[in-house]
């Protein structure tokens, strides 16, 4: 008897979480994921939804619900996987829905511009709001004691290492290890959004920059482009069938998108939702 790997088995229990509720096909044959309104939106979306399993027929749900629902899927594949890789990335780790940034140690400082932006109108005004980032997702690592630390020898002491955030000596804070954002789909400027928050991240931190990724069920190449291509601002974008869109557009002859497609994945700006886990333990 052949023995399934762990993240494989992840993966198929991650589509079947999916198929239970948010990725469902209407009375009409369109997809929950694709664009009715687009002929290779919802072409697309049933080769990979047939790849995937049988789907309930049922009403789309309302957009807020199935975004809410997305991520609360999501970051419970994210944090059954990391518990799997624990031995490739010791340390307290967690995996939670949302929270401000400014929870975290690299950005706690963001809790005193605020302070500073309400007590002054002219500063918030000039400040804005883009600071306020509120991630779909976060890791976090938590500090270490220092009996942890010293478990192998004496490695550090009241004279030394007095500032570094990894010591719970120091500060109590988690330090944020990821950020990621969940988008459905990727049919408004909305999800562009992940860009001004990914660039907001790098520019605001005192510290180390958090993995900032985003998760994405959109079928269509040319709109998963609109926001993989390019570098800075997000690490990379994972689709949830990574290995079923590209069946679906080989047999399909979609040779155009097929080759925007593979520019993504050999530019290292598109991987597959199973890929995530172990490049958050990077």
């Amino acid at each position: 008897m052949t023995v399934e790997a762990k993240l494989t088995e992840a993966r198929r229990e991650f589509h079947s979480t999916l198929l239970g509720g948010i990725l469902t096909r209407s009375a009409s044959g369109a997809p929950s994921n694709a664009d009715k309104s687009s002929r290779p939106s919802v072409a697309i979306a049933n080769a990979i939804l047939d790849q995937l399993g049988p789907a309930q027929t049922a009403p789309k749900l309302p957009g807020q619900t199935a975004g809410a629902d997305f991520e609360t899927v999501c970051a419970t594949f994210v944090r059954m996987c990391f518990e799997k890789l624990r031995h490739l990335r010791p340390g307290n780790f967690s995996v939670s829905k949302g929270g401000w940034i400014a929870q975290f140690d690299q950005y706690a400082h963001l809790d005193d511009l605020e302070a500073i932006a309400k007590a002054n109108r002219e500063i918030a005004t000039a400040l804005g709001s883009d600071y306020l980032i509120k991630p779909d997702i976060v890791v976090a690592r938590q500090p270490e004691t220092d009996d942890v630390i010293n478990t192998p020898a004496l490695l550090v002491d009241e004279t030394t290492a007095r500032l570094t955030s990894l010591r719970s000596e120091n500060q109590a804070l988690a330090t944020l290890h990821a950020s990621i954002s969940c988008k459905w789909t990727l049919r408004s400027d909305r999800a562009q959004n992940a860009r001004s928050e990914g660039l907001n991240l790098v520019r605001n931190r005192k510290g180390r920059l958090p993995h900032v990724v985003v998760i994405t069920g959109e079928p269509t190449p040319t709109r998963i482009a609109s926001l993989a291509l390019g570098t800075g601002d997000i690490d990379c974008v994972y689709h949830i069938a990574l290995y079923e869109l590209r069946n679906a557009l080989e047999d399909q002859g979609r040779e155009e998108t097929l080759e925007l497609l593979d520019t993504m994945v050999e530019g290292k700006r598109l991987r597959d939702i199973s890929d995530l886990p172990l490049d958050l333990v990077i």
